[in-house]
């Protein structure tokens, strides 16, 4: 369907027109508020409370979900948000990794707030076009489009009757039907989900952002928790942005110099260092396919292993040598790690668009592993195909990723057989029926919808069922919270572990990546070091999502002399560059590292009250699957029988000889099981929680954040 026709089909339903004003010091200070059940549209100011505490990004779209929902409030009710935000920081082009926003929402997987971080253009769009946060709320009766025209100052609301709905093809007609030419398409900022989110409850959300070397629309993805089920949910078919154009400082920031001379500086190391620490210019994330293998952190065959002898097949530079290169790959203007790396003219072999050459955005890292290794698939074009598809389909690749190695995982082990999946032979390795099932999942039909459910409520289904013991269930179900875990095996790194399961939102490795802190380099032996890592650096990566930030350039390429400073692993340079542009962009002097990390400490204790005001957020909803912890399995633990032997005798101090395979996996369980209990003792007294998990009301004094509304949920929960 062309462009032209599909603008006939549109149908007005709804138009408001808004004074816009010049951003001043990264900010707009106004929130734009629709109510897709009344079609109501306008603008709100943004207390200065609000602005004070919760700074923007995650902290905006959680304050307004609290303040819009109740406690029981379903994922699927009228009064579930989707918020997006950027931050005072996002939308600059001066410094690299700058055009990020946070979608929040109640998750349909977790029943808790979910933040999912993304590029692309809408959310500095979105910024330039009057507004610091868009704020949906009720449910439309009809398929819609919201479009913020930051031109004319207007938003509309239409109805948009038609079937299209898969994000590579709206993407590509949308912008084609806003844009005023060829040139204008770079104005044009699209979100939007696809066939499978609406099936499923792990829809995610594609941002697109104009390649204007390619001449192509992208996407970027907000992956994790099903905000795209809550989107397609709502009967949003997409929401579009335009802006007159990007140029000079939009953000009206108070020192340009400032935050310019930082981004010449790492721009340089960029240039310099990129080649030999990360490779991000010509390979993306996907650098570090090999080095997890090397590692044995590369999750294989469901967790199980991390790693494979077939893992040479995905090494990242099979994957360099598909990407386009040469190209300015970046997900907004003015970066310059030209990490979104991209599959040119690939012809797909299945589905839908069977035989039509598109452009895969991907695979990075995650994407690379999810469907890949932990699908005992080691075939890059499946990788590839299957990455595309999930992107067009609107579901998370990381989630459909550990999905698969559950479900492969399952068939194995006979919890799952061909009749329980409708005749899909789900080994691992059988990429033909693992593309089918993803197909399946797109049509709604057969047991894509099973998979579509997610891991927690799979293994549930599989429990009442009978199919399989629940105990081994829970032991190999990769979910905490209800969210599937990320791409990286944490049976060495207790503090990984940690960095997984206390999270607040589930296992996702944007609070913290520490195993090699704490497995390779043994930088943080004790317990109370991992607790001080696993206060600082959740803290840390919490102030990119309230700030507009991508954390890649934080650490990805690193000053020359970064392992001659105290703290290497905080890149003390670039956390400087970050509160230097930080006071840049607003003017606020009374700001260093430490403030940095209480204005996250504020954030991130207000969304771990948010969870226990919907009947979460207590120790028992930090524990871990132990299949993150150890070996399940005879198998598993026979893969590394030395290692397990080893630190059986050494550091459990029991001695492995003339014990049955059996009885060393129980060992190696209890110690494990309690030394993880440890942890979280040690880690909630660092965080100022109980141990129960509670913030406590005099540490929530302390950084500035005993709001009333916070005390009355967590006053009788004090130890």
């Amino acid at each position: 369907m062309e462009a032209v026709e599909l603008k006939q089909k549109h149908k007005l339903l709804k138009t408001w027109d808004y004074n816009w004003n010049p951003l001043d010091r990264g900010y707009t200070d106004k929130i734009l508020y629709l109510n897709l059940s009344t079609n109501e549209i306008k603008e709100k100011n943004v207390p200065p409370m609000m602005k004070e505490k919760f700074v923007g990004g995650r902290g905006y779209g959680l304050k307004l979900l609290w303040d819009a929902t109740k406690p029981d409030t379903k994922w699927n009710d009228p009064e579930n948000e989707i918020n997006i935000s950027s931050g005072p920081i996002g939308g600059i082009t001066q410094y690299s990794g700058t055009g990020k926003s946070i979608c929040v929402s109640i998750s349909p997987q977790t029943d808790i707030p979910i933040d999912s971080n993304v590029g692309g253009f809408f959310g500095p769009f979105l910024k330039f076009s009057g507004f610091d946060v868009i704020e949906i709320q009720g449910k439309a009766d009809r398929e819609v489009i919201v479009f913020i025209d930051g031109v004319n100052h207007k938003v509309e609301i239409y109805e948009a009757p038609y079937d299209l709905v898969d994000s590579h093809i709206l993407g590509e007609i949308l912008t084609e039907m806003y844009a005023d030419d060829e040139k204008d398409k770079k104005n044009i900022g699209v979100v939007s989900t696809g066939a499978a989110a609406g099936k499923s409850l792990i829809g995610m959300l594609n941002f697109s952002f104009y390649d204007s070397k390619r001449k192509l629309v992208r996407l970027k993805q907000a992956g994790r928790g099903g905000i795209g089920t809550v989107f397609r949910d709502k009967k949003i078919k997409a929401i579009v942005c335009k802006i007159p154009g990007v140029k000079g400082n939009l953000n009206n920031v108070v020192d340009l110099e400032a935050i310019m001379e930082r981004g010449r500086r790492f721009n340089k190391e960029m240039r310099d260092f990129d080649d030999s620490q990360a490779q991000m210019r010509s390979k993306g994330t996907v650098h570090l396919t090999n080095i997890m293998n090397d590692y044995d952190l590369l999750p294989t065959c469901n967790f199980k292993y991390g790693n494979h002898p077939d893992a040479y097949r995905i090494h990242s530079d099979v994957y360099k040598e598909r990407f386009t290169q040469g190209v300015p790959d970046g997900c907004w203007i003015g970066c310059n790690m030209s990490c979104a790396k991209g599959v040119d003219n690939y012809m797909l072999r299945t589905g839908p668009y069977k035989g039509q050459n598109v452009i895969v955005d991907g695979p990075e890292y995650e994407t690379a592993s999810s469907l890949g290794s932990n699908a005992g698939i080691f075939n890059p074009d499946f990788t590839i195909e299957a990455n595309f598809y999930c992107d067009t389909y609107g579901i998370c690749t990381i989630t459909w990723g550990t999905i698969l190695g559950f479900v492969m995982d399952c068939y194995e082990n006979g919890i799952l057989n061909d009749e329980r999946t409708g005749g899909l032979k789900l080994n691992f390795g059988n990429a033909d029926e693992a593309m089918e099932l993803l197909h399946q999942l797109a049509r709604g039909e057969g047991f894509g919808l099973i998979a579509g459910l997610g891991v927690r409520k799979m293994k549930e289904m599989f429990s009442e069922r009978g199919w399989g013991d629940p105990q081994f269930l829970q032991d190999i179900a990769m979910e905490n919270k209800g969210l599937e875990y990320s791409q990286y095996v944490s049976k060495e790194s207790l503090a990984q572990q940690g960095g997984y399961a206390m999270t607040n939102k589930g296992p996702q490795h944007d609070e913290a990546w520490l195993i090699f802190m704490d497995m390779v380099n043994n930088q943080i032996p004790t317990f109370e070091d991992k607790a001080e890592a696993l206060h600082y650096f959740p803290m840390f990566r919490t102030w990119f999502g309230l700030q507009g930030l991508c954390k890649l350039p934080w650490n990805d390429v690193e000053p020359a002399n970064n392992a001659e400073t105290d703290e290497p692993a905080k890149v003390p340079e670039h956390v400087d560059n970050y509160v230097t542009i930080y006071k840049a962009v607003t003017g606020n002097t009374n700001f260093d590292k430490y403030e940095l990390i209480r204005q996250s400490e504020r954030v991130y204790n207000f969304q771990r009250i948010f969870n226990i005001r919907r009947g979460y957020g207590l120790r028992k909803h930090d524990a871990q699957p132990y299949r993150a912890a150890g070996p399940v399995t005879p198998e598993e633990y026979a893969s590394r029988a030395e290692r397990y032997d080893k630190q059986m005798k050494e550091i459990i101090g029991v001695d492995p000889e003339g014990k049955s395979i059996e009885e060393k996996i129980a060992i190696t369980r209890k110690y494990r099981e309690e030394r993880y209990e440890q942890l979280l003792d040690a880690v909630y007294l660092r965080r100022g929680w109980t141990k129960n998990g509670v913030p406590k009301i005099e540490h929530l004094k302390k950084i500035g954040m005993d709001l009333p509304e916070l005390i009355e949920i967590i006053k009788d929960k004090q130890e």
